[in-house]
C-alpha cells in the first residue's frame, strides 16, 4: 500500500494527504501472516527503496499501531540500497488493528505504507443440529448454535447427502444450503429431497484460522415433520343436541388442510382467564374427532382453550399451540344454605312490619352464581303460588304481614334456575336468656364477645353489632350467626374500627322459640385519659408534706387507670419518684428538707396511654428558735462529751503519764538533781570547786551575762513572756505560790515538759552576792505550808517578830521576785570558786 498520508504524532487523529510523487511507492510492509490467533505474536519489515529520493544516511523509519508509536526492532541497509525496518509485535490483543511504516518528511512523519492486522479464533464445532419437515414451505429446515464469536469472518454450510441404512455409505449428494450472513438456520428445497429415505445431515463452520464439523445427524424427513396447528371453534346450539350441562363447553376444530391425509392426535388446555391459574392439560383427544365437550368447569366462568397436533402412531413434532378461543361455561342453581334473622315491628293489631335479613353460604365449591333472591308468602287459607313479597339483589328485605303470619319463604336464583326453598319461621320468644355477657378488645379492629351458655343448649346463636350512642339508631349493623351452640363466644372482626363504641347483641336460638336478647356496649380500642386528677397539697411539715387528689370518673372510650407515679424535685434538681396503685388517693412525701423548695406532679396511667397532671410547688416549714437551741446545745453536749472521753484516755494510759502537765516533786524531799530535767551530755559541765562538799550536787547552773550599759531583764516593763528570759533559763524557773501575781503566759508546747522553779542570776562584773529570779507558777510549790519549817527552807516561811509568816510580798507592777543569795536556804551552802562572774558564790 503506497504512503499517501501522515503519521500525527500526538496520536489524537489521522491526517490524510496526498504525497510528494518523490515520495510514491517508497515504502512496503511484508506480514509473516496476516490472521493470527488472538495474543499470538506477528512480524512486520518495512522496506525503502533505494529510489526513494527522499532516503539519506540519516533517515530513520517510524512505526505506529493505529496511534500508537512502536519501537522498531532493528533498522539496516541492504546490499541493494533499500532501507529495511522490522517490527515484533509479542502478543497481538485486537481483533481488528492498522499497521502504519512512517517516515520523517519535513516536520512531520508521512505515512509510507499500512497493513491491516486482524486476529481471533478458530471457529467451535457447531451443536444442537435439529430438523423440521415443514409442510407449509414444503422444505427441510435445519437450525442449530454456532458456539462462541470468533471475531473473524467464519463461513456456515449446512452439508448432507441421501443414505441407506444408518447413514454409514454415501448415495446421492445434495447441495449445500448456505445460510443468509448472520443466520443459523437453512432450508433444503423438497425436490432434493426423499421424503422417506435416510439422510445425513451436519453443518461445517470455517474461517481463516481453521475448520470445524457438528455430528451428522441421520433421519427421514417426514419423521421429523412438524404440523400447523388446528384452528378452534365454538360448538354452536343444534335443535338435535341438548344444551350443554353446567359448567360444560361444547368446542369443534379444523385440521390444518396439507395434513388431511394425515393420522395425527391432539391435545386441549384450558385456563380461566380471570385469575392465575396455571394451564389444566386435557389428554388425547379421541383420532377422527372434530369436536368435543369439555366439562368438569367452573359455572359461569370464561375460559381460554388452545390445541395443539402430531402425527399419530408414527414419529413426528408437535405443533405450536394454536391461537386461544374463549368460551364461557353455563350456569347451575345455586346450591347454598341461607342464613336468616329478621326484626318484626307491630304497625297496628293486624299488621306486622317484619325487616327479613339473610346470609348466603356456598355449600360446594362450584355453588353457582347467584343473581337474586325471592321472598314469597303464601296464606294457609290460599293454594297455588306463593305470593311473591320480593325479589331483589339486596341481602335484606322489609315487607309488611298479617299478624297472624309466622313463615315465609326465602330463596335465591339464576338464570339456571333456584335454589332449595328455605323455611323462614318467625320464633316466639320463650327460652332461657343467656348467661353473663362480656367483651374484651383483641386489637384495633376486633372484639371478643363472651357469654355463658344457658341450659338447656341453644342450638345457635345470633350475633349483632354497630355502633351505639350517640350514632342513630337506623345505622346499619353487621349480624352472624353462629351454628354450634355449645360455644360461649366468638371473635367479630367485620366493619370493626379502632375508637368506636359499639352496641352488641346476642341471641340464643332453640328448636322452637328463641331466649331474650342481650346487649352490651364496648370500644374496638379505649383511648387514654384525657386529663390526669389534680393535686393538692394537705398539710405540710418540716421534712413531709401530704398530698390528695380526686380521681377522675370513668369516662367511655377511656381505658381505666392502672396507677400512679408521683414524681418530685428538690432545688438541685434530684428527682424521686413512687408508684401508687388506682385505688390510692392520698400520699406523704418523707424525708424531705426543712426550708427548702419541691416540685411535684402526678402522672396517671392506664392500658392505653399515660397522662400528666397540673404540677405543684411547695416549701417545707423552718425549724423554730428553741429547736436551734435545743439542737445547738445537744452538739454542744455531744463535743464536750467526746472532750471528757479523750481526756480520760490520755490520764488513764499507763504508758503517758502526766500528758497535759508535769507533776511537781517536793524540794524538802529530793535532792535538786533527780528532779532538775534532763538534759544531754554535751550540755553538763563540772564546776571546779564547791564550799561545802557535803551539799547535794548540782546538776546545771545557767548564768545569765548582763551587757554594759544596758539594764537587766528584771528593769524591763515587758510582761509578755516569763522575764524575758532565754529558753534555757525558764527551765529552771519554778512555777511560783498563787499568792504571787504573775503575768507570764504559758510555756509553748516546745517546753510543756519543763518545771519553772528558780534562776540564778550573777554579774560578771558586779561585786556583791548573786541574786536569783523567782516566777509565778499555776501550781503550789508544795503541797501545804510546814508549820515549823526547816533552816533550809524559804525564809518567807520564818516566823515575824509577831509570830506569823511573812512572805516577801513582790511588787505588783513587777513579774518576778529579786532576792539576794542567801535568801534561798538550797543554795546557802553553795560556793563556786573559779568561776567568772559569779561573784560571791
Amino acid at each position: 500500500m503506497a504512503g499517501l498520508g501522515a503519521c500525527n504524532l500526538a496520536g489524537a487523529a489521522l491526517i490524510i494527504l496526498l504525497l510528494p510523487r518523490s515520495l510514491e511507492q517508497c515504502g512496503h510492509i511484508s506480514l509473516s501472516a496476516p490472521i493470527v490467533r488472538l495474543g499470538d505474536p506477528i512480524t512486520a519489515s518495512c522496506i525503502i527503496s533505494q529510489n526513494c529520493s527522499h532516503l539519506d544516511s540519516e533517515s530513520h523509519i517510524v512505526w505506529k499501531l493505529e496511534a500508537e508509536l512502536q519501537p522498531g526492532e532493528r533498522q539496516q541497509y541492504l546490499p541493494n540500497g533499500t532501507l529495511q525496518s522490522t517490527i515484533t509485535l509479542p502478543h497481538l490483543n485486537r481483533s481488528r488493528a492498522l499497521l502504519s511504516c512512517c517516515l520523517h518528511w519535513g516536520n512531520s512523519l508521512q505515512i509510507l505504507d499500512q497493513a491491516e492486522l486482524q486476529a481471533g479464533y478458530p471457529p467451535a464445532t457447531p451443536h444442537n443440529l435439529s430438523c423440521l419437515m415443514n409442510l407449509t414451505t414444503n422444505s427441510l429446515t435445519c437450525q442449530w448454535e454456532p458456539g462462541p464469536n470468533t471475531h473473524l469472518s467464519t463461513n456456515f454450510t449446512l452439508k448432507s447427502f441421501k443414505s441407506r441404512g444408518n447413514c454409514q455409505s454415501q448415495e446421492d449428494s445434495i447441495p449445500d444450503c448456505v445460510p443468509e450472513d448472520g443466520q443459523s438456520h437453512c432450508s433444503i428445497p423438497r425436490k432434493h429431497l426423499q421424503l422417506y429415505q435416510n439422510m445425513a445431515i451436519w453443518v461445517q463452520a470455517k474461517n481463516a484460522l481453521g475448520t470445524s464439523v457438528s455430528q451428522k445427524l441421520c433421519l427421514v424427513p417426514m419423521d421429523v415433520v412438524k404440523l400447523e396447528p388446528p384452528t378452534l371453534w365454538a360448538l354452536g346450539p343444534s335443535p338435535e343436541v341438548a344444551p350443554p350441562q353446567p359448567g360444560c363447553l361444547r368446542l369443534r376444530w379444523e385440521t390444518w388442510k396439507p395434513s388431511l391425509h394425515i393420522d395425527q392426535k391432539c391435545e386441549l388446555r384450558h385456563q380461566p382467564r380471570l385469575g392465575e391459574a396455571s394451564w389444566d392439560l386435557v389428554g388425547a383427544l379421541p383420532s377422527r374427532t372434530l369436536q368435543y365437550e369439555l366439562c368438569g368447569l367452573l359455572p359461569s366462568t370464561a375460559y381460554a382453550l388452545q390445541m395443539r397436533c402430531t402425527r399419530w402412531r408414527l414419529p413426528g413434532h408437535w405443533s405450536n399451540w394454536s391461537p386461544s378461543l374463549e368460551l364461557t361455561t353455563t350456569q347451575r342453581a345455586p346450591i347454598v344454605r341461607l342464613d336468616t334473622w329478621w326484626r318484626q315491628r307491630q304497625l297496628d293489631p293486624r299488621t306486622v312490619d317484619v325487616q327479613l335479613l339473610w346470609q348466603p353460604v356456598p355449600l360446594e365449591e362450584d355453588s353457582g352464581q347467584i343473581q337474586g333472591y325471592l321472598v314469597s308468602w303464601r296464606p294457609s287459607d290460599q293454594a297455588g303460588a306463593d305470593p311473591m313479597l320480593c325479589n331483589t339483589t339486596e341481602l335484606n328485605c322489609t315487607f309488611q304481614l298479617p299478624s297472624e303470619a309466622r313463615e315465609v319463604t326465602l330463596e335465591a336464583y339464576n338464570t339456571a334456575g333456584t335454589s332449595h326453598p328455605t323455611p323462614v319461621v318467625f320464633l316466639e320468644s320463650g327460652g332461657p336468656p343467656l348467661g353473663r355477657l362480656h367483651t374484651m378488645a383483641r386489637d384495633p379492629h376486633s372484639l371478643w364477645v363472651g357469654w355463658e351458655p344457658p341450659s338447656p343448649q341453644p342450638r345457635g346463636y345470633v350475633i349483632e353489632w354497630g355502633l351505639g350512642p350517640p350514632s342513630p339508631s337506623s345505622s346499619p349493623k353487621t349480624w352472624r350467626m353462629e351454628h354450634n351452640g355449645s360455644i360461649a363466644g366468638t371473635l367479630l372482626q367485620e366493619n370493626i374500627r379502632p375508637f368506636q363504641l359499639y352496641e352488641i347483641t346476642v341471641t340464643p336460638l332453640y328448636q322452637d322459640t328463641k331466649g331474650p336478647s342481650q346487649h352490651i356496649y364496648a370500644y374496638s380500642q379505649e383511648m387514654a385519659p384525657s386529663h390526669g386528677p389534680e393535686l393538692h397539697l394537705r398539710h405540710i411539715g418540716k421534712t413531709w408534706a401530704q398530698l390528695e387528689w380526686v380521681p377522675e370518673a370513668p369516662e367511655l372510650g377511656k381505658s381505666p387507670l392502672t396507677h400512679y407515679t408521683i414524681f418530685w424535685t428538690n432545688a438541685q434538681d434530684r428527682s424521686f419518684s413512687t408508684v401508687l396503685n388506682a385505688s390510692s388517693h392520698s400520699f406523704v412525701l418523707r424525708g424531705l428538707e426543712p426550708s427548702s423548695l419541691y416540685h411535684v406532679h402526678l402522672m396517671a396511667a392506664s392500658q392505653a396511654w399515660a397522662t400528666n397532671s397540673t404540677s405543684l410547688t411547695l416549701m417545707t416549714l423552718a425549724l423554730e428558735e428553741s429547736e436551734l437551741h435545743f439542737l445547738l446545745g445537744l452538739f454542744s453536749l455531744l463535743v464536750l462529751l467526746i472532750c471528757l472521753c479523750g481526756a480520760a484516755q490520755l490520764c488513764c494510759r499507763p504508758s503517758r503519764k502526766n500528758p497535759l502537765w508535769p507533776s511537781v516533786p517536793d524540794p524538802a524531799h529530793s535532792s535538786l538533781g533527780s528532779w532538775v530535767p534532763t538534759i544531754t551530755t554535751e550540755d553538763t559541765f563540772q564546776l571546779p570547786s564547791l564550799r561545802d562538799s557535803s551539799m547535794p550536787p548540782i546538776t546545771k547552773i545557767t548564768v545569765l551575762e548582763e551587757e554594759e550599759k544596758k539594764p537587766g531583764p528584771w528593769e524591763s516593763n515587758d510582761s509578755s513572756g516569763t522575764c524575758g528570759l532565754p529558753s534555757l533559763v525558764q527551765a529552771y524557773v519554778l512555777q511560783g505560790d498563787p499568792r504571787v501575781p504573775c503575768t507570764q503566759p504559758q510555756p509553748q508546747s516546745g517546753t510543756s515538759d519543763q518545771v519553772l522553779y528558780v534562776q540564778v542570776l550573777g554579774s560578771p562584773t558586779g561585786p556583791g552576792p548573786g541574786h536569783y529570779l523567782r516566777c509565778d507558777s499555776t501550781q503550789p510549790l508544795l503541797g501545804g505550808l510546814t508549820p515549823s519549817p526547816k533552816s533550809y527552807e524559804n525564809l518567807w516561811f520564818q516566823t515575824s517578830p509577831l509570830g506569823t509568816p511573812e512572805p516577801l510580798v513582790p511588787n505588783p507592777e513587777d513579774d518576778c521576785i529579786f532576792e539576794p543569795l542567801f535568801d534561798f536556804p538550797l543554795l546557802q551552802g553553795l560556793r563556786v570558786s573559779g568561776v567568772e562572774g559569779l561573784g560571791g558564790f
